[in-house]
């Protein structure tokens, strides 16, 4: 039998403590009224139950004990209302920083797309894994999302001056963030389904795909999603087809 070897392992550094991302999406928000009519997506703010969900997180981060050191939003009023509220439940006073980059997948004139067209305009972008000149209600392609989105998170991390942070952006940003963690490259996964106000948690290290996901949209407020069988985008089709 061979003998062990009496020479000690080379030493070996320690990896770097991984950082934390909580990467939330907005509360629920009303994108059409009662006759299918669009609201300005850009003002559009929570409603009665975005509110709710968005302190529903704020309570499960305060009973968590989590300390954010870094908070982050596209500017949108639905992100930093839910920030704002997420921020009064746990008492911590953060400043609120603005990242317009990180705004929603931007569509086009709804009124321009045609009828045989419209559902494919609505939810084409978050089925499967999306080619990146495909279009969101013909607008912005879903390349042209990550040309905005993968800098800015490569931005982010190489902030060294924060160790839990907390963003709070959109259903396709999220979408493209957790897509870039999952497979370490330029692709979008369309089917990461994002509840309103649900919470991804994902842990940074020092290399660029040192990526770990912890947990994807857990949404407190009704965590098992049971009675949940259709996407927000499909949702909204339907929603909007009442004015056609």
């Amino acid at each position: 039998m061979p003998t062990p070897s009496s020479a000690p392992f080379p030493a070996v550094p320690a990896p770097a403590p991984r950082r934390r991302i909580y990467l939330m999406r907005h509360g629920s928000v009303t994108y059409f009224d009662e006759t299918g009519r669009p609201v300005l997506p850009e003002s559009v703010p929570l409603n009665e139950l975005g509110r709710a969900q968005a302190s529903s997180a704020g309570r499960m981060f305060a009973t968590e004990g989590i300390v954010f050191d870094r908070v982050i939003v596209s500017g949108l009023p639905r992100t930093v209302e839910t920030a704002t509220r997420v921020l009064a439940e746990t008492g911590q006073r953060v400043a609120i920083d603005v990242w317009p980059e990180l705004e929603e997948i931007r569509g086009g004139r709804l009124s321009g797309i045609a009828n045989a067209d419209l559902k494919d305009a609505f939810t084409g972008a978050f089925e499967g894994v999306v080619a990146e000149d495909k279009r969101f209600l013909g607008g912005e392609s879903v390349g042209e999302l990550m040309d905005r989105v993968h800098p800015a998170v490569a931005r982010l991390r190489q902030d060294r001056s924060w160790t839990t942070c907390l963003l709070v952006l959109h259903g396709g940003v999220n979408c493209a963030i957790l897509s870039l963690a999952l497979t370490g490259q330029r692709m979008f996964l369309g089917a990461l389904s994002q509840m309103a106000g649900c919470i991804n948690a994902l842990d940074v290290g020092e290399q660029e795909r040192d990526w770990v996901l912890r947990f994807m949209n857990f949404a407190p407020p009704s965590p098992l999603q049971d009675q949940v069988r259709t996407t927000t985008m499909e949702q909204l089709y339907e929603q909007y087809r009442k004015s056609r």
